[in-house]
């Protein structure tokens, strides 16, 4: 805030201003005497005194002192201007704020709005030229009185409070004045400020720090330094005009990849610049906690969870103005849903497109959606795009968008795949054991129903037969996806784990979805309607998290879905291992870091290639601790069908089982004896698995 203000307080204006505002006599204030202004101050006076002091202190406000050079008047313009880093608000009148004025006496106040059109920017511009040119001593007609004597002599008379404290006594003086007996407006009043100055108190609490930090700069995190691939993953992308897809597996360190490619920004301009979108709120954190690391600071976060991001940008926007040529750090953390938004795309898609980085993780996330639609508005020149999976199944057109948007020509600008992670070491080695599961005699009998009738519309080319083959095949993948036997096969797993180690620490279970198998059909469920409802799925997350607890009610399982409001806690609590088992649907599939897990369930049958090379992912990662991981895969084969019009169709459904079986498989510790638990369906249904 910057200040003009007068020079004058007389007694006569104490008088006029008692006149005002009561009949009660007010003291005199005499400024050359601060000890004596002291003595007079009430509790809530010394803390407005202690809270001007931290601003002057630390530079946040700035007073010019003037007085008319001719004349005995004094300088009462009653005028200013308001930003909130995109738009000014100017105000111009008579208005003193006092009874008098306000109730009794005849005032203007005008306020003009620049979005209001050119003639009302004018006027802002006008008070702004005034203003500007008084307050750089500019003005022949006023005498400049030095503020240097009031700023020292407040600093010196009181208390050098860190900002938390002051926003702390704050908080107990609103509380306090809040519980007098005062009019219910005024209580309401105080209620919502205390309200706000607790939001403040526990946003600085969170974050660990002060709103003003200390410099420091920013290095790579570790010691040794960024590894051979993630070095060579910045090289190619700096060769591609710093634009590039990098498409590593799951737990190769992805996000301190791209990281390390803005800190060498840094290196090499002086300044970092980042726009961050991942596809939930937990990932919004983990990637705060890894930007920390870097030493990277002035961190945004924008999403449901938070609500001062809008503030926070528009104060960037004014620094990056104010510097000029000196460039602000700042790195801003959205979510996909969050960035989509007109209102904040507008706000985001506003900075400096030459140099700030856009990082955009999961980046499949973006070639289909409203994100696609966004994409040519984008002007970011600098852009990487993470995945561990970067293509999108059956979707051409979003695929091109992403490679072009990235400018990839035919292949990715850096690759680092599973097998070459963990033959370096990037990855954990493990061990895969997949269990055929049987369908029950009324799941078979249903599943051979719907077959037949598949059979029957499967080469019909009408709309009405595309849309009935739709619900069949949709309809008889729940009956795989939802397997009764799958219970009891996951409880004969995890008993056999406690009785041969003691323990189910640090175990994944990846249950069945409820409302939709996530599968390679899954372009299905654009098309149709939702049978299933939440209902179904949090049945099912149950069931599979009582068998945990029935087996011995000394293990810790704990759900962890999208509707768990302390998911961070969870995760902390589960690599602590004071939880022992998580059980989950989707929610660990995108990002999550859960380093100590090493012992994995799938119960979920998926044949989408990104759901299970994530997952696997998300139990390959490295830890002090772990040795290797070990992955159990439920498998659902029905029985082979004598009607020779299902035969085909079911030999397809099988061999989408098969090739998740194959991809787990060879690349595994114990392929041999993997390959021989699933030969004799291999030889059923006359399948190699190499040719999957």
């Amino acid at each position: 805030m910057r200040l003009i203000v007068n020079d004058i307080l007389t007694e006569q204006d104490r008088n006029a201003i008692a006149i005002g505002a009561s009949n009660v006599e007010l003291p005199y204030f005499d400024i050359e005497n601060p000890e004596q202004i002291k003595q007079t101050l009430s509790e809530y006076d010394i803390h407005f005194f202690e809270c001007l002091a931290w601003l002057i202190r630390n530079n946040r406000l700035d007073i010019q002192i003037v007085s008319p050079k001719e004349g005995v008047g004094i300088a009462h313009t009653k005028s200013g201007i308001f930003s909130d880093g995109i738009n000014l608000v100017g105000f111009d009148g008579s208005c003193n704020f006092s009874r008098t004025a306000l109730v009794e006496n005849i005032e203007s106040l005008t306020v003009s709005c620049d979005w209001d059109g050119q003639i009302e920017s004018a006027k802002i511009n006008e008070l702004k030229t005034d203003f500007e040119k008084v307050f750089k001593g500019e003005d022949e007609n006023v005498v400049y009185v030095s503020a240097e004597n009031a700023k020292t002599r407040i600093i010196d008379n009181f208390k050098d409070k860190k900002l938390i404290t002051l926003l702390e006594d704050e908080y107990k003086i609103l509380k306090e004045k809040s519980s007098k007996q005062l009019s219910l407006s005024v209580r309401k009043a105080l209620e919502k400020a205390r309200i706000r100055v607790e939001v403040v108190i526990e946003r600085i609490k969170q974050n660990k720090e002060e709103l003003i930090e200390p410099v420091v700069e920013p290095q790579f995190p570790y010691p040794s330094g960024p590894r051979e691939y993630q070095k060579q993953a910045f090289e190619n992308w700096k060769n591609n005009k710093q634009k590039g897809l990098f498409a590593m597996a799951t737990g190769t360190g992805k996000t301190i990849t791209s990281l390390n490619c803005l800190l060498e920004i840094y290196k090499r301009c002086g300044y970092y610049k980042a726009l961050i979108l991942v596809p939930t709120i937990t990932l919004v954190e983990q990637w705060e906690n890894e930007c920390r690391k870097f030493n990277f600071n002035n961190i945004i976060k924008v999403c449901s969870k938070y609500t001062s991001w809008k503030t926070l940008v528009a104060n960037l926007r004014i620094l990056e103005r104010q510097n000029g040529r000196q460039l602000s750090n700042y790195i801003v953390i959205s979510t996909y849903a969050s960035f989509v938004r007109s209102n904040i795309f507008t706000e985001l898609n506003q900075f400096s497109t030459s140099k700030l980085l856009l990082i955009a993780d999961e980046a499949h996330n973006i070639g289909g959606g409203l994100m696609s639609v966004r994409l040519d508005d984008i002007k970011y020149a600098r852009r990487i795009g993470l995945s561990a999976t970067p293509e999108r199944q059956f979707d051409e057109t979003g695929n091109q968008k992403l490679m072009d948007f990235f400018a990839c020509d035919s292949k990715y600008t850096f690759e680092y795949p599973m097998q070459q992670a963990i033959e370096n070491g990037a990855l954990c080695k493990y061990y895969y054991y997949p269990h055929i599961v049987q369908l029950t005699d009324d799941e078979m009998y249903d599943y051979v129903v719907i077959s037949k009738k598949i059979a029957k519309v499967i080469n019909r080319k009408d709309a009405e037969s595309e849309d009935m083959l739709l619900r069949l095949l949709l309809k008889r993948k729940r009956i795989i996806h939802k397997a009764s036997n799958k219970a009891s096969a996951f409880e004969q797993i995890i008993k056999e784990r406690l009785q041969n180690e003691g323990s189910l620490k640090y175990t994944i279970v990846y249950v069945p979805e409820g409302n939709k198998p996530d599968d390679a059909s899954a372009d299905i469920f654009d098309k149709t309607e939702t049978i299933e409802t939440d209902e179904d799925s949090e049945h099912i997350i149950n069931q599979f998290t009582s068998i945990v607890r029935d087996v011995d009610p000394h293990i810790v399982v704990r759900k962890f879905t999208s509707d768990s409001t302390d998911r961070d806690e969870i995760l902390k609590g589960f690599a602590n291992g004071t939880i022992d088992v998580l059980t989950s649907m989707k929610c660990l599939d995108e990002g999550v870091d859960v380093p100590r897990s090493e012992f994995a369930i799938f119960c979920a049958s998926t044949g989408n290639p990104r759901q299970f090379i994530q997952r696997r992912g998300r139990v390959l990662r490295m830890h002090p601790d772990k040795k290797f991981a070990i992955i159990h895969d439920l498998v659902v084969i029905p029985q082979p069908n004598i009607d020779e019009g299902c035969y085909n169709l079911e030999k397809s459904l099988v061999e989408t089982e098969l090739r998740r079986v194959k991809d787990f498989t060879l690349l595994s510790e114990n392929c041999h004896d993997t390959l021989n638990a699933i030969d004799n369906i291999l030889n059923q249904y006359s399948i190699s698995i190499f040719n999957l």
